[in-house]
């Protein structure tokens, strides 16, 4: 788990870990959840589009790279919008069971 946490990016994957721990004690507090939510999906794919970014701009100066190393490229791009959804999923459970407990 922690090389799919380093290969997603310390700097975006910290960010959505901070948002995450947040979210919790917004649930506790009992608001914000739903934002924090969204907040962590966005960081997520912001962090997939920069990935990308930076993969395109590698394939464009070495002229080109083999369908395997493109593939993974794309497997690794895509951890940290996986993680921001994840996050943004436990945020909507946690508002549905906010919501029919009365809380």
């Amino acid at each position: 788990m922690l090389d799919y946490f380093m290969m997603g990016g310390p700097l975006f994957m910290g960010i959505l870990t901070l948002i995450f721990l947040l979210m919790i004690y917004a649930a506790v507090c009992k608001s914000g959840v739903k934002e924090l939510g969204l907040l962590a999906l966005a960081v997520g794919f912001l962090g997939q589009i920069i990935g990308l970014f930076g993969a395109f701009e590698g394939i464009e100066q070495m002229g080109g790279v083999s369908q395997t190393m493109m593939a993974g490229g794309l497997k690794v791009s895509s951890i940290t919008a996986i993680y921001g959804l994840l996050i943004y999923s436990v945020g909507l459970l946690i508002q549905i069971v906010m919501k029919f407990t009365g809380k």
